[in-house]
């Protein structure tokens, strides 16, 4: 568990992932809270936190978070151990910003933990908060990200 100005950062417990699913909501607005249950339980499994989990940020002395983001670590065939963090999101009604840094230092610190030599944020949205947030401590674009839904009748059974 980390602390910075005020805020709280800490690996989300799986019996926890319920208090998050209105944060997750921001960034995934059509995921239903069973479908998040099931995949942050598994993604949350603290035995596996050198390689997987979900960050949390609560702003003390109050314990509801204000913000998250999922990480993984992988190996880049270019960078070697990589930190991979996906739907980062901070929400405060007074202050997000303060969140936001909150989260990208922990971000920052929980890839020197695990010995990670870089970071690779997904971000959607290039206006967002995340976005910002990410590009003011030193993240740039690293190439682009491209999306293209399958059709169900041709996807592979």
């Amino acid at each position: 568990m980390a602390s910075m100005s005020g805020f709280i950062c800490q690996n989300l417990a799986p019996d926890h992932v319920n208090t998050v699913y209105p944060l997750v909501r921001e960034v995934v607005p059509t995921l239903d809270l069973k479908s998040w249950t099931r995949i942050a339980k598994r993604i949350a499994n603290p035995r596996r936190a050198e390689q997987a989990g979900i960050r949390v940020v609560l702003r003390s002395p109050r314990p509801l978070p204000c913000g998250l983001f999922l990480y993984r670590r992988e190996h880049d065939l270019v960078h070697g151990p990589i930190l991979v963090a996906e739907h980062m999101v901070a929400v405060d009604v007074l202050d997000p910003q303060s969140v936001m840094s909150a989260l990208v230092t922990e971000l920052e610190a929980l890839a020197e933990r695990l010995g990670c030599s870089a970071i690779r944020t997904m971000v959607l949205g290039k206006a967002s908060l995340a976005a910002s947030g990410l590009y003011a401590a030193g993240h740039r674009p690293e190439g682009a990200t491209l999306w293209k839904p399958v059709e169900e009748s041709s996807a592979p059974r």
